[in-house]
């Protein structure tokens, strides 16, 4: 669902769970991603992969102040005590190696056990694992992410128009993802394979990312949950103090509206434009 957009104070959840930032990457909204930790606390986050986007670092180094300014919020909110756990994915797959090690309070796995407040247990999994592409057909792998690039480029000209006619935000990337059948297939397949890991694993359920398609679903009996993405739809996974999950869209909080956009709504309105004060990470 969509979150509130009216909160003066953080929102306070038992677990957020975030994935596919992509930070190093052309895409990735981090200024959308520091708004929304700015306005969410949790005793616990999970960062379930592709968190850092090493494959695009190989290729070209993309670094702006916005990316180190949201891996400098969450070793603040590490060293203010919130724990964080960082399972690696296949896009910061150079973090495998150092499982269990602590960077700044922020400890780094494979794959994690997660108890929720009513007792059930949740495999915390990239998902990367389960993908026959990614493994087997490496070159195949990298070929579709410059298709993907290719679709955010799409999205971004989409996203532009629409702020021209004063529209929201929407992600033509992942509209035509779920309206292509074969996509559709995979999403659908790659569900079943990750509910019966949870089996194999002997738990009630699976946290992953990977797909850039949040979802809460029950499958034989499994529950599957996907965290989404901060590159198309900016979605988190969540759960209250009871062990309810939800999931959060970050797209549209007023703290987002760019200087420009203000500005033009300022001059529509015959009103001189003043400096815009930039509150602190």
């Amino acid at each position: 669902m969509d979150e509130a957009m009216t909160a003066a104070t953080p929102h306070r959840y038992r677990t957020i769970f975030i994935s596919d930032v992509h930070l190093g990457s052309k895409p990735a909204k981090a200024e959308f991603l520091i708004d929304f930790l700015r306005h969410h606390e949790a005793e616990t986050i999970y960062l379930v992969g592709d968190i850092v986007d090493g494959w695009r670092l190989r290729r070209s180094w993309h670094w702006p102040q916005a990316h180190n300014d949201v891996v400098q919020k969450l070793l603040r909110k590490a060293r203010k005590g919130t724990r964080i756990y960082y399972i690696a994915g296949n896009h910061d797959e150079f973090l495998r190696p150092f499982q269990g090690v602590h960077f700044g309070g922020i400890v780094v796995a494979d794959r994690i056990v997660h108890e929720a407040a009513d007792g059930k247990r949740f495999l915390v999994i990239h998902g990367d694992q389960f993908d026959a592409v990614v493994h087997n057909v490496r070159w195949l792998a990298y070929l579709g992410d410059k298709a993907y690039d290719g679709a955010i480029l799409v999205n971004r000209a989409v996203g532009f128009f629409r702020r021209l006619m004063g529209r929201p935000y929407w992600s033509f990337s992942s509209w035509a993802k779920v309206k292509v059948k074969k996509a559709v297939k995979f999403i659908s397949s790659f569900q079943d394979i990750l509910a019966q890991e949870a089996v194999r694993s002997n738990v009630d359920g699976v946290i992953c990312g990977h797909i850039h398609h949040a979802a809460i679903e029950d499958i034989a009996g499994v529950r599957y949950m996907n965290t989404g993405d901060w590159v198309e739809s900016c979605t988190a996974l969540v759960e209250d103090f009871d062990g309810r999950f939800d999931i959060l869209s970050w797209t549209g909080h007023p703290a987002l509206t760019t200087a420009a956009e203000r500005g033009r709504k300022r001059l529509e309105a015959g009103i001189r434009p003043k400096p815009v004060e930039v509150e602190p990470a």
